[in-house]
């Protein structure tokens, strides 16, 4: 069952987003998702994520619609006075302003925090950066390949690879997008108890090199280091899906009996009784060995065969889904994960859910707006003519 919009929590709060592409959209959406008004400001041409991936309809590009679903969109060409104004009278009734245009740029046409702040005192400002802006960096430009690269993802990569690459999904916007939905609940928590907004800054790189740390920081947590960084376990050449003798499995004994079970089972009684092996703190040490003997145990047997065992030994393990798969989960299928849209124009369209439940029940997914598909009724709204905001013919874009 779905949560009644009347009984989602963010219900009554209204957000407008001025952000674009995946880092801000993809916080909004989380908000969205827990009842919010988001009003998606964009310019003219909008988002550039409209035009990006496959789409039956022009500006409704397969990315947008994955970070944009139950927004309004209103469009405001920021360069004119009096759409600046407009969107002025907007934020005179918002909780909450996010970005993630350069702070520069916002002041020049007098969107920075302290005016907005001042003009509405329970306003959360919130800026969506690249970089904190007291650092060197501040204020320059920051793209997902950027700061892949800059906090250590691309290092990680080759540690494990023997080659930098970044990971194959944009991994740092999509952890900043998740940093910025619990930054913005915290500070609308706080405002509820104080009465007072702020401003709140969420920069990519720290937001990433911290996701980084939790693990790798390791032994350089002390003075003077007691390791170097890098939590070994992670970079081991078997630390990836086991082959077995007929496709691949996903194992991870853990506990101590995990190990010595595994190995009595598999035919290895040496290895069980194997010092390097006896303890989280050895198996750390030696774990390059211990993977590759698993990985020779699991190759001998097939998947039903090793994934009837680790049930019986209760070690967690699973077959492997290939991104394909996963609409046919069945677990996913069970728990209805997955959601369709009829839409009038677009046809049959599938979503990921929510994966949050609130009072056992999924939250809602709703469809993405159109370029500029609710400005005269968010104008209207707020008593405003409309000015500004002429909806562009969309180009047919690549597909």
């Amino acid at each position: 069952m779905t949560t009644p919009a009347s009984n989602l929590p963010l219900e009554g709060v209204r957000i407008l987003d001025l952000s674009a592409v995946v880092l801000g959209p993809y916080a909004s959406q989380n908000l969205a998702e827990y009842g919010a008004d988001v009003i998606k400001i964009e310019p003219p041409e909008g988002d550039s994520t409209r035009r990006t991936g496959p789409s039956t309809e022009p500006g409704m590009g397969a990315i947008f619609l994955g970070v944009n679903r139950g927004k309004r969109s209103v469009v405001l060409d920021l360069k004119r006075a009096d759409a600046r104004a407009a969107l002025l009278t907007l934020v005179d009734t918002a909780d909450v302003l996010m970005h993630s245009i350069r702070p520069q740029k916002l002041a020049a046409i007098g969107l920075d925090p302290e005016t907005l702040l001042a003009r509405n005192a329970r306003l959360v400002y919130v800026g969506l950066h690249g970089f904190a802006e007291d650092g060197p960096y501040g204020g320059m430009p920051a793209y997902d390949d950027i700061i892949q690269g800059l906090s250590g993802c691309a290092a990680l990569m080759e540690r494990q690879s023997g080659a930098p690459q970044y990971f194959p999904t944009i991994a740092a916007d999509k952890t900043s997008g998740l940093v910025a939905t619990h930054a913005i609940l915290a500070a609308l928590f706080r405002r509820e108890r104080t009465g007072k907004g702020g401003y709140v800054e969420v920069p990519m790189l720290e937001s990433m090199v911290s996701f980084n740390l939790v693990e790798h920081f390791y032994g350089h947590h002390f003075s003077p280091p007691l390791a170097d960084t890098g939590y070994p376990r992670l970079f081991a050449k078997h630390r990836r899906p086991y082959r077995t003798a007929d496709g691949y499995l996903c194992a991870m004994p853990y506990t101590d009996a995990h190990w010595k079970h595994f190995f009595t089972e598999g035919g290895m009684p040496e290895a069980a009784a194997d010092p390097r092996f006896a303890n989280i703190t050895e198996r750390t040490r030696h774990i390059d060995a211990l993977y590759t003997l698993a990985a020779q145990v699991i190759e001998t047997r097939s998947t039903d065969e090793w994934l009837d065992v680790f049930a019986r030994l209760e070690v967690p393990a699973s077959r492997m889904n290939r991104l394909e798969d996963l609409a046919d989960d069945e677990h996913l299928k069970a728990t209805g994960f997955f959601k369709t849209i009829d839409d009038p124009k677009m046809g049959k369209l599938n979503f990921p859910g929510a994966p949050v439940r609130i009072d056992r029940q999924q939250l809602p997914v709703r469809m993405a707006p159109r370029l500029g598909e609710h400005t005269h009724q968010v104008l209207s709204e707020a008593g405003i003519a409309p000015v500004g905001t002429e909806q562009p013919a969309l180009q047919g874009a690549p597909i």
